[in-house]
């Protein structure tokens, strides 16, 4: 007889390989036959609703690991809270409007100024769709579940329409206005930007003093003094129209040689170093406010510049006396309107300088910058130039610079429900909670949100205009035009003549001939998808306002949650969500941003097809995601060596559950020995732990305690101790049964457990699982606590029992290091401990030869006659020699009982028993 046949082996088709890149698409195909998502809707309808709703991405080309790390994450908390007692619809989205659509038709050679707004519209919308679908594959690729059959897009008329209402509850509340003031301004992208579109980098830029001469002093100073500004943007000197002080600095007129200049006394030392004057005087001291109203006379142009008092004006640079242009500046055009000046701004819609600029007209306003100093030398009025390096705007799209620009656009009122907002930020959940600081500073500091664009490819600002210029927005118009865009989407607005757009018969006191034009400009990406609680949230049956949570990258403070929250609270009162969370950004191994120019992007679809998206998406669970993260080969590969163990553990579990009947052979909890019930005890605290992380978004922590979990509790301890008994023990041994259901309860809720994260491999187990009923562990609730008489007792017994094991395991690997033996279980272990710990170890039942994995152990006495060759840890001495006796043939162990059993001399009697009665007659 062959005794390793006799032999419980682990047995399962469960393969040892993941080979992920493969099996994945054909378990995401299954999930495709079967509907999941239409499935886990069916299983949760009438739970409590839980909505985490989708920001959308913008449908321009692949997706990239920042896209990846978003969407895992929420379908990390989608899926559990469709496993704990809720349902939880996912909707995901698509941002489709907006100049990246346009420039990349215009890369492809489509020649938009040869064809109409309307048919321009209709070529960007079809590559939209196509984006979409390419990104819909690549998110379902990765295991995100979701209604991808029924995405929400902003293009699709149904949203459009609801958008207009959003704008036009906002214009009734009286929130929209059109104004000409400074706004960000492209000209790389010709539009107006909003300052969500804004980012900063360092530019190169000329740092100017120039003299203004006074020409009427108030009596306070004289004539011919020179007021001193400072600017960084020598462009717009020509559209200088004042300066302003500080009505409380105190301002010094200094003599220097035989010319008086004015300038704050604080800043004195600095301008005083900057244009190396020696031995200034001052001649005179005056507060700001005593200035009020004088004049001085622009030195290129015949006007006046007027003197004005403003508390934007600070002593941190320049002079004290700040260069103010109405039209390209937020604080020069308030002061400016408080003063009545007018709003000049001689800078046309390419950045480029008009007829009001003079001589200056036909330049783009950076090329400007050096004829207007050059003429400000030869007027005498400049006093300093150098070039310096400091963070600047820039088209967050294009890259390029932006400017200040005053033109005729479309506003949204945020001073008129600013207190509502911040009470609505003060109301809401933040995860991290520096995220409410963060808005709220915004939202507190922030002006007016212009809303319009200047582009075709957008949602149309819906007002049309009379004939006398007034623009019409009533219940009647906005209702007309949203029924239309609901019926033939946004592209009709582009495609009827003014009149054929409002309802018929409407009739306007101011167009007596029936005339109406209509406004060309677009709305503000952000009011596209900062609308979606309405399109989306309000639209959808399955769904509510306001929704559960939001959850974006950090950058999304200043986009998406800022947008949502204005529109929400404007048209609702309340904020849009309840909750917010958001996450960092996906940088490299060595911490700097991606970047193909760098060659150091790491592409979702690269590691899915090498590793598989399990891995991808335990990498996810296994950072710090609220801050920014870092992904390479070396850090996945990291990641793919404790998927590695976590798949062999259930791979273990379901070798040793072959033949093992859930409903028939599961061993009475309280019947169970006391080393199973404490696996069963750590298996809670793993259940309770983690079902908490998941509920306050810990990821990291429960990758850490599912990864100590198998290698620590279950592979390093108790798959161990229970491999003798499940692998030699009788078939239907007490013992083996009573391990078997530990092995099955924790197998069934570790594969729970895992499902949000590896949802992959956990539906590939759960075909495995013996005695299951649910087609998919998608389809079943998150384990429960599996009750224990005397936990907390248990716990703490074998958890001081283990520090024992610790130490017996450091002895036997000296043991090892020194020849004495080979394998554990060549020791005989013989230990001297204290009384503390002799009657811990006497209390124990269990077979100590088992829970050390050695052939002979013995409790030898007290610690104080332990031998002088023994090893001494802590309150233990531990001596180890060879077992005496023969090898067991079949389970390896030494005995010297090996050979009592005549017709079996190979075995020990254990061994030879299971034999004689499980196999010899087989």
């Amino acid at each position: 007889m062959e005794y390793k046949d006799t032999l419980l082996m682990p047995k399962t088709e469960f393969p040892m390989r993941g080979n992920l890149p493969k099996r994945e698409p054909e378990i995401q195909e299954k999930w495709k036959e079967m509907n999941i998502y239409k499935k886990v809707q069916e299983q949760t309808a009438g739970r409590p609703l839980f909505i985490l709703h989708d920001g959308p991405p913008y449908a321009n080309g692949d997706i990239h690991m920042g896209h990846a790390m978003n969407k895992v994450l929420k379908d990390f908390i989608v899926r559990f809270k469709s496993m704990s007692g809720f349902q939880a619809p996912y909707v995901p989205g698509w941002d489709t409007h907006g100049l990246p659509i346009e420039t990349a038709l215009t890369k492809k050679g489509v020649k938009r100024k040869e064809m109409s707004v309307a048919e321009f519209r209709k070529l960007c919308e079809e590559y939209a769709y196509v984006q979409i679908d390419n990104q819909r594959e690549q998110f379902k690729r990765i295991g995100v579940r979701g209604d991808w059959d029924n995405p929400y897009i902003t293009l699709k008329p149904e949203y459009e329409a609801q958008q207009i209402k959003v704008f036009g509850d906002m214009a009734k509340k009286g929130y929209i206005y059109k104004g000409k003031k400074p706004v960000y301004w492209s000209p790389s992208s010709e539009s107006a930007l909003a300052e969500a579109e804004i980012e900063y980098q360092d530019k190169r830029s000329a740092s100017i003093y120039v003299a203004f001469e006074v020409t009427d002093g108030k009596g306070v100073i004289d004539e011919g003094v020179k007021i001193i500004i400072w600017t960084t943007t020598p462009w717009t000197i020509p559209a200088n129209l004042g300066i302003s002080l500080h009505p409380q600095l105190n301002y010094v007129v200094v003599a220097v040689e035989n010319e008086k200049f004015l300038i704050a006394e604080a800043l004195l030392e600095s301008v005083k170093e900057t244009l190396g004057w020696d031995n200034p005087s001052i001649v005179k001291t005056v507060k700001g406010s005593e200035l009020d109203r004088a004049v001085a006379k622009h030195p290129l142009y015949d006007r006046e510049s007027l003197v004005m008092l403003g508390e934007h004006v600070t002593t941190e640079a320049g002079t004290g006396c700040v260069h103010t242009a109405p039209g390209h500046g937020e604080d020069d055009f308030i002061v400016g309107q408080k003063y009545g000046l007018d709003v000049l701004c001689p800078v046309d819609e390419k950045g480029v300088m008009t007829e009001e600029a003079g001589e200056f007209a036909g330049l783009f306003y950076d090329q400007a910058n050096k004829p207007i100093t050059e003429k400000l030398a030869e007027a005498g009025a400049l006093l300093n130039l150098t070039f310096i390096t400091h963070s600047y705007p820039h088209d967050w799209r294009t890259k390029k610079p932006t400017i200040f620009r005053a033109t005729a656009q479309w506003f949204a009122s945020i001073k008129d429900f600013r207190s509502e907002l911040l009470e609505a930020i003060e109301e809401t959940k933040w995860v991290p909670a520096w995220g409410e600081t963060r808005l709220f500073n915004m939202v507190r500091d922030r002006g007016d949100w212009c809303i319009s664009r200047q582009r075709a490819w957008g949602v149309p600002i819906p007002v049309l205009y009379a004939e006398n210029g007034e623009p019409i927005i009533t219940d009647e118009t906005i209702n007309h035009i949203s029924n239309l865009f609901r019926e033939h989407g946004s592209n009709i607005w582009f495609e009827r003549e003014a009149k054929d757009l409002l309802p018929d018969g409407y009739t306007h006191e101011g167009s007596p001939n029936g005339t109406f034009t209509k406004e060309t400009d677009i709305m503000d990406v952000w009011f596209d998808s900062g609308s979606s609680h309405q399109a989306v949230l309000e639209e959808r049956e399955d769904l509510q306002r306001p929704a559960d949570l939001y959850l974006e990258g950090s950058d999304q403070y200043r986009g998406w949650f800022n947008s949502s929250l204005s529109t929400s609270v404007a048209v609702t009162g309340k904020a849009p969500y309840k909750g917010v969370l958001s996450h960092g950004f996906a940088l490299d191994g060595e911490g700097r941003k991606m970047s193909k120019s760098i060659g150091n992007v790491v592409l979702p679809s690269k590691v899915m097809n090498q590793l598989g998206a399990d891995i991808l998406r335990l990498w996810v669970a296994s950072v710090d995601y609220q801050s920014d993260v870092r992904v390479s080969d070396p850090i996945l590969k990291q990641v793919s060596e404790v998927y590695r163990k976590i798949r062999n553990t259930f791979r273990f579990l379901l070798g040793n559950l072959d033949g093992f009947n859930p409903e028939t052979d599961k061993v009475a909890i309280q019947e169970l020995p006391e080393v199973d019930r404490y696996m069963l005890v750590k298996l809670n605290k793993l259940i309770t732990q983690s079902k908490l992380s998941y509920e306050n978004y810990e990821f990291a922590t429960i990758y850490n305690m599912v990864n100590n979990f198998c290698t620590q509790d279950l592979s390093s301890f108790y798959l161990d101790y229970a491999k003798d008994i499940l692998y030699c023990e009788a078939p239907n041994g007490k013992e083996r049964k009573a391990i078997q259901t530990v092995l099955y309860e924790s197998l069934v809720s570790l594969t729970k457990l895992v499902s949000p994260i590896l949802s992959h491999t956990a539906d590939e187990v759960w075909a495995f699982i013996p005695g299951v009923t649910e087609e998919s562990v998608q389809l079943t609730l998150m384990p429960e606590e599996i009750s224990v008489d005397d936990a907390q007792a248990i716990e703490e017994k074998w958890t001081s029992f283990m520090n024992v094991r610790d130490n017996v395991l450091k002895a036997l690997e000296e043991a090892r290091n020194q020849k004495i033996i080979g394998k554990s279980l060549n020791a005989k272990v013989k230990v001297y401990v204290n009384e503390e710990t002799k009657n811990l170890l006497d209390s124990i039942k269990e077979s100590f030869e088992q829970l050390f994995i050695v052939s002979e152990f013995e409790l030898a006495g007290d610690v104080s006659n332990a031998p002088a060759e023994a090893v001494k840890l802590e309150d233990i001495a531990i001596a180890v020699t060879k077992a005496e006796g023969e090898t067991c043939e079949r389970c390896w162990n030494v005995s010297k009982q090996v050979g009592q059993v005549e017709e079996h001399p190979t075995l020990c009697p254990r061994c030879a028993t299971v034999v004689k009665e499980h196999y010899v007659n087989q």
